[in-house]
């Protein structure tokens, strides 16, 4: 018997050998030596081969209908039995319905129907079949990165607007094995008042997730969800005692890793009534909590700028913050969130820019102590209630943003136009990911490199450095740190240095400055003529109306 050698055909009329093709291909990478019969090889030349080579594996294609293959399969069978064959493993490949008729035969160590990932099939091609190991020894996400990358983790938020149906419901979504990273959605009621109950709003129950009261709804949601791939699970950080919930999320869900704003859940956005210096303070505590304990933080901060549509520029200078400030409270694994598609009306290669001069910013900052990775996701804003438009614009958004080789992929549901996600439209959302990512992985063009995207690029680079530089001028006499001084950071919002037109009517911020979607980029620009205002003209006035100049 010639060692690792896998003889493939595709049996009887077949002709269809693209996917045999491809596995065999599959199987090189994993040391195998490899012949291919080729397409059409009838059952008697088949088992000559086998006999002449003496396979480790003899790899059966089929993809016609599968009355007809189940006649081949008896066939076969029978022949292996004269001709002495049960040493080889035969394994087969072909569609849905002729994979259950290779099932029902049993003559096959595996049947693949084609809806297995690339993962799947290399762990049976390694000899280790068992899912239930095999991902309980990816329970970080750190550890699942490093032997999935290139193929990024999937993440998808999830939480149904009662307990019962939302443990039932994880429980369906790790069966189905299409997600990494179940990604636990409590309602505004939780986020704010899980700590301090009696002062909820029933009538709110519900309302953005799922209603859990008590440790135990999350513990047993997380316990329902130890199944099919064991997906990793987290949760909102909270909107009000962020560290209790850092404790109790840990405990419960062995959250994955933390997702905490370097400035909301604030009166910026009325999500609890902490003042800026004292969400920013806290927020950095918790950041500091988890790098304690090793744990990946993600500081969601940028995109929200860009919700209230707030310049290109100021979204990428709050990306560079964030991050900043997480590597200062001594976070090691930082996941930065690029949301694509916002603000609406964004041109793919002006997110691609703006991301990619996110991603030039967040990586000046590595070093062997700071590692980023990346998320990247669509944005909700822009998908239609029109499931059939909203998934082609999900499909879309994805092959966009993988030109920023994402570690995590961050599926929004086709539905969340319309409404919080089923699971079966979350194991559609993600299949339609599983699509895009076969199909564009490898080969794509390389977007980045665009003219229109590398001059934008610089654009943004160079204005924000102007914005970095009007931020430390504004802070150095209060802080040997500017950008990383809560103080500073809350004045400078409050003084409208770092502001966007949502801030209007609020009394805590400032909301002077207006934008405009100008060829696909948003851009600061002046209230009545719309012209442009670069970053210099706009920070210099405001120093100098503060004094700072």
């Amino acid at each position: 018997m010639k060692e690792k050698l896998i003889l493939g055909a595709a049996l009887g009329s077949c002709v269809h050998i693209g996917g045999l093709h491809h596995f065999l291909k599959l199987a090189e990478s994993e040391g195998f030596k490899t012949i291919s019969l080729g397409p059409a090889v009838p059952v008697i030349r088949f088992i000559e081969e086998i006999i002449k080579h003496k396979p480790l594996v003899a790899a059966v294609s089929y993809r016609l209908t599968p009355e007809v293959a189940a006649l081949l399969f008896e066939e076969l069978k029978k022949k292996v039995k004269v001709n002495n064959l049960t040493g080889i493993k035969f394994i087969f490949g072909g569609t849905p319905p002729a994979a259950e008729a290779a099932k029902r035969s049993g003559l096959f160590e595996k049947v693949f129907s084609g809806t297995e990932s690339i993962k799947e099939i290399k762990a049976y091609l390694r000899g280790s079949d068992n899912k239930e190991e095999d991902n309980a020894q990816e329970n970080t996400l750190i550890g699942r990165i490093n032997k999935k990358y290139p193929y990024p983790l999937l993440r998808h938020h999830f939480g149904r607007p009662n307990v019962e149906e939302t443990i039932q419901g994880a429980k369906e979504i790790a069966d189905a094995e299409v997600l990494d990273v179940l990604s636990l959605g409590t309602d505004q009621n939780a986020q704010e008042f899980f700590f301090n109950q009696a002062e909820m709003n029933p009538a709110m129950d519900g309302a953005g997730g799922v209603p859990v009261r008590k440790p135990e709804h999350l513990k047993a949601i997380y316990d329902a969800s130890r199944c099919g791939n064991f997906p990793l699970m987290r949760c909102y950080s909270g909107t009000n005692n962020l560290l209790q919930w850092a404790e109790m999320s840990v405990e419960t869900i062995n959250n994955a890793w933390a997702a905490i704003p370097l400035c909301w859940y604030s009166v910026i956005d009325g999500r609890s009534e902490r003042s800026l210096y004292d969400a920013i303070t806290e927020n950095k505590n918790v950041m500091k909590w988890y790098a304690d304990k090793n744990i990946p933080v993600e500081v969601n901060e940028s995109h929200q700028w860009s919700l209230r549509d707030a310049h290109d520029s100021l979204a990428v200078v709050m990306s560079y913050l964030a991050a900043y400030n997480a590597k200062k409270m001594g976070v090691k694994n930082y996941v930065s969130q690029f949301m694509f598609n916002t603000p609406p009306g964004t041109y793919p290669a002006m997110d691609i820019a703006k991301m990619t001069a996110k991603r030039i910013m967040l990586e000046s900052l590595e070093d062997e102590n700071f590692k980023v990775y990346r998320e990247v996701r669509a944005g909700i804003a822009h998908f239609f209630p029109v499931p059939a438009i909203a998934k082609g614009q999900l499909a879309a958004s994805i092959a966009v943003s993988l030109a920023l080789q994402p570690h995590i992929l961050h599926v929004v549901g086709f539905s969340e136009g319309d409404h919080a996600t089923y699971p079966g439209e979350l194991i559609e959302s993600c299949n339609i990911a599983h699509g895009v990512l076969h199909n564009c992985l490898e080969g794509l063009p390389d977007m980045k490199n665009d003219a229109m995207v590398k001059n934008r690029r610089e654009e943004l680079l160079e204005e924000a450095a102007v914005l970095l530089e009007a931020l430390n001028t504004f802070g150095i006499n209060v802080s040997e740190d500017p950008h990383g001084d809560a103080n500073v950071i809350a004045k400078a919002i409050k003084y409208g240095l770092l502001d966007a037109p949502h801030f209007r009517g609020n009394v805590h911020l400032c909301g002077e400055i207006t934008t405009s979607l100008i060829e696909g980029a948003w851009y600061a620009v002046e209230e009545n003529s719309g012209r442009i205002i670069k970053e210099k003209e706009r920070t210099d006035k405001i120093l100098k109306d503060k004094g700072k100049l």
